[in-house]
């Protein structure tokens, strides 16, 4: 990963880089996206009161995404990590800055789950996670912290790589480029991100997200989610401010 031609690429943003230094470096290869649309009341009760959900014509959207990050590493530090992930979401905004807040996030790294804990304070969780590529990656998490909840999923890529239009759902979804975290109740936090436009092809995939949502006090879908894949993305993440 090289830092600088990330940071090269900007035109598409919708507001301008962070001021400071980026902390974070990391590389998401491998990515499943699935996507559904859930009912807006239920999804506003199991979102901070200090941000707006967002929606998209009206809908409410909750998402997983499933992949491996390799490597990733602190700003001057020699440590260097690989781990698969596994992140429950959903769409939020705050001062007109569109993000993401998530429900949960599993990894397979007990060093990145305590950081993440302490630094940013999302709901990390730690995770026995293998992933297996082939002709379909193959993804199993089962979750070793409490609430408890097991994933599977098999995917694979179904079609040529495109950046999303502008105004389409699909953008909407994914070219987000901030997370918002509650440490206290009535105290938010904005973490600000950035990568290239993400070059998204459509996928295939069989995946059991059942617990994944009861364990967020969601209902599990009952609709065939909007599917995509992304072979990589390189990824710089900004330290938490207070918002």
């Amino acid at each position: 990963m090289d830092p600088n031609a990330t940071l090269s690429q900007t035109a598409h943003r919708p507001w301008p880089l962070p001021s400071g230094p980026w902390i974070i470096e990391q590389t998401w290869r491998d990515l499943l996206f699935a996507h559904w649309p859930l009912d807006l009341e239920t999804v506003r009760a199991r979102v901070p009161s200090t941000v707006e959900l967002d929606t998209f014509d009206g809908r409410a959207w909750v998402s997983l995404a499933a992949f491996r990050i390799d490597p990733f590493r602190a700003r001057g530090l020699p440590l260097q990590l690989s781990f698969p992930e596994l992140n429950l979401r959903t769409y939020v905004r705050k001062d007109d800055r569109p993000g993401v807040f998530f429900f949960s996030l599993d990894a397979d790294s007990q060093s990145a789950v305590l950081g993440a804990r302490t630094l940013f304070r999302l709901n990390y969780y730690e995770a026995a996670i293998a992933f297996v590529a082939g002709t379909h990656f193959d993804f199993t998490s089962r979750r070793l912290d409490r609430p408890r909840a097991n994933f599977h999923a098999q995917y694979r890529a179904a079609g040529q790589p495109a950046i999303a239009g502008p105004g389409s759902l699909e953008a909407w979804l994914v070219e987000r480029y901030c997370l918002y975290a509650a440490r206290t109740p009535g105290s938010t936090f904005r973490v600000d991100i950035h990568h290239a436009p993400w070059q998204l092809q459509p996928a295939e995939a069989e995946l059991t997200p059942d617990e994944l949502f009861f364990a967020a006090q969601l209902p599990a879908p009952d609709s065939p989610p909007l599917l995509h894949f992304a072979d990589r993305t390189d990824v710089l993440t900004w330290a938490p401010q207070a918002v």
